[in-house]
């Protein structure tokens, strides 16, 4: 009876990860087996308790330890303005940037026809009851700068507007740091249609 190699078989998992190709995955591996046997327990333990130990928040949908969620459940955020995106890990990229003091509502995903997620896939009906409740005064939409977020943007502007929320968009463009003659066409492009009064 033969056995999977226990290496491969890791380099095979390891691989699974976004963005892991096979190489990194093996020097993955390979660092593990470098490392004092509890170094790979405690990483499968921590892994392994992902699913139980997170939580969908209540209110804004985001991924947890706790519902509510630790923004939510802050008493000194701004609850009329509502931050919306994609993906929890968005929220934790705004976050970081400390200019967003208001609350989030986490969609998870876009909508995109050619891969057969409509707006009923999309977590729009909770945002809607937070509308309804009275939570929402300005939603800022922070979805992708791609035809997906474009149009997840549109639609939620066609559905929040006319229930007396003032709809905004992050604005896209050249990136600071960045020369205008070094940048492509459509981040000017961008730029130039989201340009404002100084």
């Amino acid at each position: 009876m033969s056995h999977e190699d226990p290496l491969r078989d890791a380099v095979r998992q390891l691989a699974r990860f976004p963005g892991i190709g096979e190489r990194t995955a093996q020097r993955m591996a390979y660092w593990l087996l470098r490392q004092p046997p509890d170094v790979a327990q405690e990483i499968s333990r921590a892994v392994g308790a992902l699913h139980a130990g997170m939580k969908r928040c209540g209110t804004c949908c985001n991924i947890a330890g706790s519902d509510p969620c630790p923004i939510c459940a802050a008493a000194p955020r701004n609850t009329g303005v509502v931050c919306v995106v994609e993906r929890p890990q968005d929220v934790a990229a705004i976050e970081q940037s400390s200019a967003h003091r208001g609350r989030y509502h986490v969609l998870d995903g876009a909508i995109s026809p050619l891969d057969g997620v409509g707006p009923d896939e999309l977590r729009i009906r909770e945002l809607l009851i937070r509308v309804h409740h009275g939570e929402l005064q300005e939603a800022v939409i922070a979805t992708d700068p791609d035809v997906e977020g474009d149009a997840t943007a549109l639609y939620l502007a066609s559905l929040l507007k006319p229930l007396g929320v003032r709809v905004t968009r992050l604005a896209h463009g050249i990136s600071v740091g960045t020369e205008i003659e070094y940048a492509d066409r459509s981040s000017v492009a961008r730029a130039l249609e989201n340009r404002r009064e100084l």
